[in-house]
């Protein structure tokens, strides 16, 4: 709850100051948790509500931060191919982290590897701290003006129905991204299995990324993301029918794994496109993504508040299931909203242009965007 005030916050200081300073306050802000965490030891578990409060901050001001960067260096002809690759990285990562921390809890006291595992990751902020100085500053100049650019999807339909879109996104995220973990520790007992579902469904992703971003066409974009939420959707009844295991879950995350790619990458790449024919988008870009975050948080914190509503209400083993099934439609319903989009031609009006931003990164002269 605490990331759409902490993205809201990070939009104004990024207008007044620079978005790379945004990028490493968010950074350090991280590192402080989990030096915080450290300090705690096994005490943390009386500070959750504001170990709770630091962390969302830190995770609002860097992807805030990451955001606008990421629509700056891209253009309509690159998106989809950084998109990609990105996924490529992002899994790569994915299956270290998981696999390691899980071996190191489970071969030393447990406290011990926590520790370490915090330890290691306050590192790895602190070098993010550091190359953060290697991106060039640029401001974003102006006012904030957030409440024009919500308003905004009144008048440019193509804005209101990525919106719309984002907070389906969210509903399913919201309760999804931590429940599936939950579960496979609950069916195993292990954080080692936590590690190996980790392991598993990042290397079939690392696949799935490499393969979507050479055949993802911005022609194809919505045919995909129709495709990757069906598969999302269909993947649920995996897990909510019959008895629950491990080989269940395991099988549902392989799944899951390859339709991600195919939902994400034309989707992220269609928003960004969105935002930058929108109204004066070039000065407002982080008024932009602030108001796409919001939508975003909004659907998780829907999401669970719901979920928290039914364990409280109904018994876990028939609530859930049901739940699941309601809340995991978000991502299916992504294509509803998407296909309403429509470029319009460029009748010389402001609204519908390519915004340009004078030497961007990677551009000696100007970037499209």
């Amino acid at each position: 709850m605490m990331q759409p005030i902490a993205f809201i916050t990070a939009g104004k200081i990024a207008k007044r100051v620079d978005r790379v300073i945004v990028l490493r306050t968010g950074v350090i802000a991280l590192a402080i948790f989990f030096t915080t965490v450290l300090m705690l030891g096994d005490r943390a578990n009386s500070f959750l509500i504001v170990l709770g409060l630091m962390i969302g901050l830190g995770f609002g001001f860097y992807w805030l931060a990451f955001n606008v960067l990421t629509f700056e260096i891209t253009e309509p002809e690159t998106r989809d191919f950084f998109n990609g690759f990105l996924g490529l990285l992002t899994s790569f990562a994915g299956m270290i982290g998981p696999i390691m921390s899980g071996i190191i809890i489970t071969r030393m006291d447990k406290f011990t590897g926590y520790t370490v595992i915090f330890t290691v990751s306050l590192i790895l902020f602190v070098i993010a701290v550091l190359m953060s100085f290697m991106i060039q500053r640029r401001s974003a100049e102006g006012r904030f003006y957030f409440r024009q650019i919500l308003a905004e999807r009144k008048k440019n339909a193509n804005w209101r129905h990525v919106l719309h879109a984002h907070f389906f996104q969210g509903l399913r995220e919201g309760t999804f991204m931590f429940v599936i973990v939950v579960w496979v520790y609950i069916a195993t007992g292990s954080e080692l299995a936590i590690g190996t579902y980790g392991l598993v469904a990042s290397g079939v992703q690392f696949i799935a990324y490499y393969v979507v971003t050479r055949v993802v066409k911005s022609t194809r974009r919505k045919r995909f993301i129709f495709i990757g939420g069906t598969i999302l959707y269909l993947a649920i009844f995996i897990i909510v029918i019959g008895e629950l295991t491990f080989a269940k879950l395991i099988t549902y995350g392989v799944i899951i794994s390859m339709a991600y790619p195919l939902l994400l990458v034309p989707y992220v790449s269609l928003t960004y496109d969105v935002i930058g024919k929108g109204w004066k988008a070039a000065e407002m870009r982080v008024e932009y993504i602030v108001v796409r975050e919001l939508f975003l948080n909004t659907g998780r914190i829907v999401s669970v508040l719901t979920f928290i509503a039914t364990v409280t209400f109904f018994s876990e083993e028939k609530g859930i299931p049901t739940l699941l099934l309601i809340l995991g439609a978000g991502h299916a319903l992504i294509y509803f909203f998407v296909r309403k989009i429509d470029f319009k031609p460029n009748n010389g009006g402001e609204s519908y242009a390519f915004a340009r931003q004078d030497k961007g990164e990677g551009d000696s002269g100007s970037t499209t965007v």
